[in-house]
């Protein structure tokens, strides 16, 4: 595809996580849209009848694994096998949050602090890596049109449909529920990240509209002084 070498070793990592997230996506729209679950439009429906060692759905056991093999990987893909960014310290934080939540949350059953990852519709960093050559910020570049759909979902929905439902909710429903500070803690620190991220992408597409940047780069990535460095 005449990619510059740098790309061209980004690709393997960019194509996986395009891969996954799509069917991930796919999946969770399938979860959310297309079944009987109310999560989406009622959130703290989760915690209706709430009860210790109550069954987990086979479909919704299927997205905790797929979601806890993935983040599972990713661990050890981000210290190991991907390009290091900027931010791949906190991003390997990030996983080993989510897999915490994950795995504690079915272990209590407590499906909503499991499965944020089925209300980011959006396909993450995986179209950021595949940037293309030189050109303006546009519809086409994966970074530019994220921002509004990265902000929409992780700082909007996310917030409003989940954090609301577990930090306010979860004690309407169930009063006495478990681990609820330590549920919460883990989201909150999630928000942060997302926070975080989000300002990544406002400096890149200020940047481009300053005219600062004479090609789309990702601006999580070290330049060549500071590899050296």
């Amino acid at each position: 595809c005449n990619l510059q070498p740098k790309d061209a070793a980004k690709m393997p990592e960019s194509a996986w996580k395009l891969l996954f997230y799509t069917l991930s996506w796919s999946y969770g729209i399938y979860l959310l849209f297309f079944t009987d679950y109310p999560f989406f439009y009622d959130p703290p429906s989760v915690f209706y009848d709430w009860k210790k060692g109550m069954d987990v759905p086979t479909d919704i056991a299927i997205a905790y694994l797929l979601q806890c093999s993935f983040y599972g990987h990713s661990i050890y893909a981000t210290a190991y096998m991907d390009t290091w960014r900027k931010d791949s310290v906190v991003m390997l934080l990030h996983h080993v949050v989510t897999l915490t939540l994950i795995a504690f949350s079915y272990a209590f059953r407590c499906q909503e602090q499991g499965l944020p990852d089925a209300r980011e519709v959006v396909l993450e960093e995986a179209a950021q890596g595949l940037m293309p050559s030189p050109g303006s910020c546009g519809p086409l570049n994966p970074p530019c049109s994220l921002c509004p759909g990265r902000f929409w979902f992780r700082l909007y929905w996310f917030p409003l449909k989940v954090l609301y439902a577990t930090c306010h909710s979860s004690l309407q429903s169930v009063p006495n529920i478990p681990f609820y500070f330590f549920f919460n803690a883990l989201l909150l620190v999630l928000t942060l990240m997302n926070i975080y991220w989000f300002l990544y992408i406002v400096l890149f597409v200020a940047k481009v509209l300053m005219g600062q940047m004479q090609e789309v780069n990702d601006v999580r990535e070290y330049d060549m002084e500071d590899s050296k460095k």
